[in-house]
């Protein structure tokens, strides 16, 4: 009879063990568990840790709830000025409702992968050039909502897209470099005519003084003369003009009367 309860308690216990070897799940830190029990899902969501379910009954599913990078492939698409563009993005989201993702939707990473693929190419329509090279951030924004609005219905909320690469034509590439060195040669030549500007009027009131002032002129000839001596040339041609010849005249004439003279006109 011992003996019979002995054997009936392992078989128990021994049963016990198979039970609970088929009905322990591990549910990781990151996952969410959605049991299915007979096909109908129940509306407890498992959470991380040790968890049982019925065998042959429940079935157990896991819903990774980390952030996802998804890249998307280069779309190409025209712009809304007519250049052709291939441009492609990265997409961030993660799974908010973990039963949702597995109801709604038969595979929620191939569904926003498919969103953002059309997103992208619709994007690329309704823009110009000038905003995928430098307005990013806004049609970034305007990705995202485009995404996020039926992500919402999958349990799926995502968190950003960047536009990482816009890809131009190579003739487009150098209309481009061609329109921008003849910007930098515009400028340059209009700070170049202002200069010349600024120059001219410092040289117009040079002018006006050294008009007043005739020995003025005489000194900047000779500040000339030195600076060209300075170079060391062979040969130096220096004009002798008659503005000299006046000034020394004006000043030999204001020069008072040798006394000597005065002594043979009073003999």
């Amino acid at each position: 009879m011992v003996e019979l309860l002995v054997a009936a308690g392992a078989t128990l216990v021994s049963a016990g063990a198979v039970y609970v070897m088929a009905a322990a799940r591990v549910v990781k830190q990151y996952e969410r568990g959605v049991v299915f029990r007979l096909g109908k899902l129940r509306s407890d969501v498992r959470e991380p840790g040790f968890t049982l379910i019925v065998p042959f009954v429940d079935r157990l599913q896991k819903v990774n709830m980390q952030v996802v990078t998804m890249p998307v492939p280069a779309q190409e698409g025209i712009t809304r000025d007519n250049v052709t563009v291939r441009v492609d993005a990265v997409v961030y989201f993660k799974v908010t409702a973990p039963a949702e993702a597995v109801v709604r939707v038969e595979d929620y990473r191939f569904a926003v992968s498919q969103m953002a693929q059309t997103s992208l190419r619709s994007i690329i329509g309704k823009s110009e050039l000038d905003d995928l090279l430098s307005n990013r951030e806004q049609l970034n924004q305007g990705l995202e909502l485009m995404i996020d609005s039926p992500a919402v219905e999958w349990g799926v909320t995502i968190d950003r897209v960047e536009i990482k690469d816009v890809s131009l034509p190579e003739t487009m590439k150098r209309s481009m470099a061609r329109q921008a060195e003849a910007d930098r040669e515009r400028r340059a030549r209009v700070i170049n005519a202002d200069a010349e500007l600024q120059a001219s009027k410092k040289l117009a009131e040079a002018a006006k003084e050294m008009s007043e002032q005739p020995a003025a002129l005489q000194l900047r000839l000779l500040q000339t003369v030195v600076a060209v001596a300075a170079e060391k040339n062979s040969t130096l041609v220096l004009p002798f003009p008659v503005e000299l010849l006046r000034f020394l005249e004006k000043a030999q004439q204001q020069l008072p009367p040798a006394s000597g003279g005065s002594n043979s006109s009073q003999g």
